[in-house]
């Protein structure tokens, strides 16, 4: 069966259930059975009298707990109208009699039942307790452990075997209590499953993807654009695939690419295809939803509107604002009174978000700084950003098209402090300081606070401003001093703005479609979709000591770097620059350049010969720095020093001092690598000249940054010098 895709809009909804929908059964028949936390499982018949409708026809009342997983039986000469097959909370299985509403009950687990399928005449069944149990005739055949963590799903391969996913984050492939494969990839639980025909096995993870499998075990796919973990999969002979997610979205895929997101008002615990290619949802908010893309079947005006207006209904008493509920926030008419300070913040609603203004008294207005995304829920944990721990991380959209900026801000902290820090680590002007301590001050609830007099300023040396408070004499900005622990070792670049990098792909890859000289070189939609989950992986640095990358990724990254035209090059440069920094990342790559023709070295002078994209430069020798993370590339580095600093000699006389620092960290590096090296013949001499080059250079740079106190050690041999230049490189590294 082959369908074009087009959109599916709401059919209609199946109230009844007084909690969670948690499950979908597709019955043969036509019918639905659905499954809930309010303990029942309830079966849903077409109505005679509306095509689009649905109605309930059956209430089977029988567990203690909150019902999941379903599974259908055939009508047979034991249940002529067919059953239901149910786990639950309760650690019962219960078959049903669809005819009578009558079930017989299965007892043998010790914990939650998280699956069930039919295989053949037998039930199979799993659960948390970790093992898989086979039942016939009602009575328990087979019980083994199947994983040594809950087993959260299982179904029937059309070939014979079983397919369990697991919280050990892996899939298995049974047959019969024989293990034959395992499918390793995913980064956290495995928890729900689907057969795609003709190819393979879906699964859904916690990880936030969705991956297809082939029964080798190898991954043929990942689909990723889900923000929070998938509880369910599903697909159609089409080939379209459904997904549904904590995130409130059943998302369709075709081709690996996602086509469409239905946003709902709570989780999507469940989602099914319906066999003439229909959808049903599972929600927490109780209904259940068919979705079509059929025009005569949509629901009409008028339930499209009440559909609508519960789920912006739903957004808006969700939705916090740095601790804040949306709803409570002042509307657009607090703007007609004037703020009393200059810089004074106020959060307003306007529509389903919270917008921050700052009052400028030079102008009597309110300034618009930019909308609120997000902000922490007082029932949360503290929220964690790039490893550290914080009391509120603020997610903050500027606008024009920039990336969401973070701002991290503990209660103890000085707020001015930390507004300064952030303005210069986002590049942002400093004269916003005063409204960014305003606003951490109004979002944090830290109305009443003090600043200590004995603070002092640490990018200006004088006392930080305080609304409102006497003036004081006035002094000479001073310029900023650090004091600087010398480093040891290599530095890299290891900050990247991802999204801001996809998007730029993205626009270049849409230049090369509309452009038929150069539209072969375009990137296809799957390989858009894998560029996606490189940028996950990269994302996710508390798993980098885990996470893997696919061959095709590294595959997908060389063959840009070869046939992308020069001038689009930089935006791949730079997730090229972060690949090299994750572990799998950098031996995948030197796996691949094995025997092959040096890629990256003539990347290298592909870029550098072309000095009118300055933007290459910078990426590619950052890319080239960060090599010097991993001692495996070494020898490469060695063998190609001369030829990188010539291709990059003109960086040292660039009026772009980030340019000149980049260049500087990558002598450093080089110096750091020679002392290791002294001793083989010529090493000193060229050690020599390259401390000399950089000495000057950081000198240089700490002139056009406006830092003192930078590169004036005594330095009394080569090992010293390269420790206080390595804390100079470092410190301006920061301050750029």
């Amino acid at each position: 069966m082959d369908i074009d895709f087009k959109d599916y809009q709401l059919r209609c909804e199946l109230r009844g259930h007084e909690d969670d929908v948690r499950g979908i059964c597709v019955c043969g028949d036509g019918n639905i059975a659905t499954s809930s936390r309010d303990r029942t499982v309830r079966l849903w018949t077409p109505s005679a009298s509306d095509k689009r409708k649905y109605e309930a026809a059956k209430v089977l009342l029988g567990h203690k707990s909150f019902v999941g997983p379903l599974a259908w039986i055939s009508p047979s000469g034991e249940l002529p109208e067919g059953g239901i097959v149910s786990g639950g909370m309760d650690t019962l299985v219960m078959v049903w009699d669809l005819r009578t509403g009558e079930a017989r009950t299965l007892k043998g687990h010790q914990m939650q039942v998280t699956g069930i399928t039919l295989d053949g005449d037998d039930i199979v069944s799993a659960s948390v307790d970790c093992t898989l149990i086979r039942w016939r005739n009602g009575q328990p055949t087979e019980h083994w452990e199947a994983h040594k963590a809950p087993v959260q799903a299982v179904i029937r391969f059309p070939s014979g075997e079983l397919v369990t996913g697991s919280s050990d984050k892996t899939l298995k492939l049974w047959r019969g209590k024989t293990c034959t494969q395992t499918f390793v990839g995913h980064t956290d639980t495995v928890r729900g499953l689907a057969v795609m025909p003709d190819l393979g096995i879906l699964s859904a993870s916690h990880d936030g993807s969705i991956r297809l499998w082939a029964v080798s075990g190898e991954c043929l796919m990942e689909m990723v654009d889900h923000t929070s973990i998938v509880y369910s999969v599903d697909s159609h002979a089409s080939g379209l695939i459904v997904s549904g997610s904590e995130d409130g979205f059943a998302k369709i895929w075709k081709d690996g690419v996602c086509v469409q997101s239905i946003e709902h008002p709570g989780c999507v615990w469940d989602a099914k295809f319906l066999e003439d290619g229909e959808i049903v949802t599972a929600c927490s908010d109780g209904a259940i939803r068919i979705w079509t893309n059929q025009q005569d079947r949509m629901a009409d005006s008028a339930e499209l509107e009440l559909f609508d207006s519960g789920l912006s209904s739903y957004k808006r008493s969700r939705k916090r604002v740095g601790g804040l509920k949306l709803e409570e926030l002042p509307g657009l008419e607090a703007l007609q009174v004037p703020g009393t300070t200059d810089g004074q913040t106020k959060v307003i609603r306007e529509g389903d978000n919270g917008v921050a203004y700052a009052w400028i008294s030079s102008e009597l207005k309110w300034d618009k700084i930019g909308e609120v995304v997000d902000g922490p829920e007082d029932s949360m944990k503290h929220p964690v950003l790039d490893g550290v721990q914080y009391d509120y991380v603020f997610d903050v959209d500027i606008g024009d098209g920039e990336p969401i900026r973070k701002l991290p801000y503990n209660r103890s902290d000085n707020p001015y402090d930390t507004a300064d820090k952030w303005l210069l680590k986002e590049n942002l002007p400093l004269s916003y300081r005063q409204q960014i301590v305003e606003f951490i001050l109004a979002n944090s609830g830290q109305s009443d606070f003090n600043l200590d007099s004995s603070f002092r300023d640490p990018y200006t040396g004088s006392s930080a401003y305080v609304p409102g408070a006497p003036s004081q004499l006035a002094a000479k900005q001073a310029r900023p001093t650090f004091r600087h622990i010398p480093k040891k070792g290599m530095l890299v670049f290891d900050v990247a703005q991802f999204d801001g990098i996809l998007k730029k792909i993205n626009e270049f890859n849409n230049a090369l479609l509309s452009n038929q000289e150069k539209k072969n070189l375009s990137l296809t939609d799957i390989e858009i979709a894998r560029l996606g989950a490189i940028v996950k992986i990269l994302k996710d640095t508390s798993h980098y000591h885990s996470s893997k990358f696919a061959d095709a990724d590294i595959d997908l990254m060389l063959k840009l770097l070869e046939s992308w035209p020069c001038e689009m090059m930089f935006p791949v440069i730079d997730i090229f620059r972060m690949v090299i920094l994750h572990p799998d990342g950098a031996a995948g790559l030197l796996r691949h350049l094995e025997g092959k023709e040096d890629v990256l070295m003539e990347s290298i002078k592909r870029v550098t010969g072309n000095p009118s994209v300055p933007a290459n430069f910078l990426t590619s020798i950052r890319a080239v720095t960060n090599l010097f993370r991993n001692s495996a590339y070494y020898n490469w580095l060695q063998k190609h020093r001369s030829e990188i600093l010539d291709a990059f000699s003109s960086c040292s006389s660039s009026p772009n001092k980030n340019l000149q620092l980049s260049y500087s960290t990558l002598l450093l590096n080089y110096a750091v690598l020679l002392i290791e090296k002294k001793d083989e013949e010529g090493q000193s001499q060229v050690l020599s000249a390259t401390l000399e080059m950089l000495d000057g250079l950081v000198k240089r740079i700490a002139l056009d940054f406006d830092v003192e106190n930078i590169a004036k050690a005594a330095r009394t041999s080569k090992e010293a010098k390269i420790a206080e230049v390595g804390a100079d490189i470092e410190l301006l590294i920061k301050h750029s």
